[in-house]
């Protein structure tokens, strides 16, 4: 396997540090700590550029909040804009056609070009083949962020990388939280490169022809369910025993066309695809409450906008028709 070095120079490279600290703003030009940023960029990347190159930078003191998704509740961990933010994207930008060539192609989490749709598009044609994806296999690991062993996330990241000031720059920010932060912009790349290996074993040594990944959550489709039931021991052991994680208990195996494949926020059926209901539950209530409204904020036109995106990619001609049609009037969508 090819390992990469003199790579760490391109990270604090001036050009690569202008281009981070432009990926990283958007979407956050309203923050004190980009605008602060933006208001003498020279100084502020010079820097981050002395810091990268004399070996200073340390993590910097994470803040934490809880963040309700549904029933779960997730610690998010936020680490300042500068300089951390700046340097995370710095090093993604570098990193990132590495790591990606190191993926299998059904992993869609956070990848360019391999995100939610794509990853629906590619459900729903293997779903044409009925006879190979009859039953269903849906599971995720038990905490999986918390989880993650520094240990052998170092060893994954070295397998790829042989550049000693990147490998140090990498464990001083992996070392700075226990397992891996959600809410770091490293963590989604950190996360997918643990699973990596996994992914590869279910492949290739199980022959699992139609696998797919987003973050912890997998499913796996087959002709016979027998043969998914046995893969969960199988996949139960190498977790246990290769990466130190744990199977969620609450895994499944079900008919394929007569539940439909929950995944990606859709609900898919092979010939049609519905929205989840957890998110068509969410919407209605949203859309019902900004409906009484004479105006709207550009702020409530942006999530209409975004559940309308939700909706093009499936078969959801009604809840368009009742939900998101009384509002074009207000100047939604237009």
């Amino acid at each position: 396997m090819k390992r990469y070095g003199n790579l760490y120079e391109k990270i604090y490279n001036m050009d690569n540090l202008v281009l981070a600290h432009q990926n990283a703003r958007k979407g956050k030009t309203h923050y004190t700590d980009v605008q602060k940023v933006d208001a003498d960029l020279e100084l502020y990347l010079h820097a981050i550029n002395q810091m990268l190159k004399d070996k200073t930078y340390r993590t910097s003191e994470y803040k934490i909040f809880a963040k309700h998704d549904g029933k779960k509740e997730r610690e998010i961990f936020v680490l300042p804009y500068y300089p951390d933010r700046i340097i995370q994207w710095a090093i993604v930008q570098v990193l990132e056609p590495i790591w990606e060539s190191t993926l299998i192609t059904n992993t869609f989490s956070s990848l360019k070009g391999r995100g939610i749709h794509q990853g629906l598009v590619k459900l729903q044609k293997d779903l044409q083949n009925r006879k190979d994806t009859k039953y269903c296999l849906k599971f995720d690991i038990k905490k999986f962020y918390p989880s993650i062993d520094h240990a052998i996330l170092k060893s994954i990241i070295r397998k790829k990388i042989k550049d000693e000031d990147v490998l140090e720059l990498l464990d001083g920010i992996i070392d700075g939280a226990p397992g891996v932060p959600i809410g770091n912009y490293l963590s989604q790349y950190f996360g997918n490169l643990y699973l990596s290996e996994f992914d590869h074993w279910c492949k290739e040594h199980n022959h699992a022809r139609y696998y797919y990944r987003y973050c912890d959550d997998v499913i796996v489709l087959n002709s016979d369910k027998s043969v998914l039931h046995r893969f969960v021991w199988a996949i139960r052991r190498y977790l246990a025993t290769m990466l130190i994680l744990v199977l969620k208990q609450n895994w499944q195996v079900f008919p394929t066309f007569v539940r439909g494949v929950d995944f990606l926020g859709y609900r898919c059926f092979g010939t049609y695809t519905l929205l989840r209901k957890s998110i068509v539950h969410r919407m209605i209530l949203k859309l019902k409450q900004m409906s009484r409204f004479v105006t709207l904020t550009l702020r409530d036109k942006n999530v209409i906008a975004s559940y309308h995106g939700w909706m093009v990619w499936c078969n959801s001609y009604r809840l368009e028709r009742k939900y998101i049609a009384p509002l074009m009037g207000k100047g939604v969508l237009q």
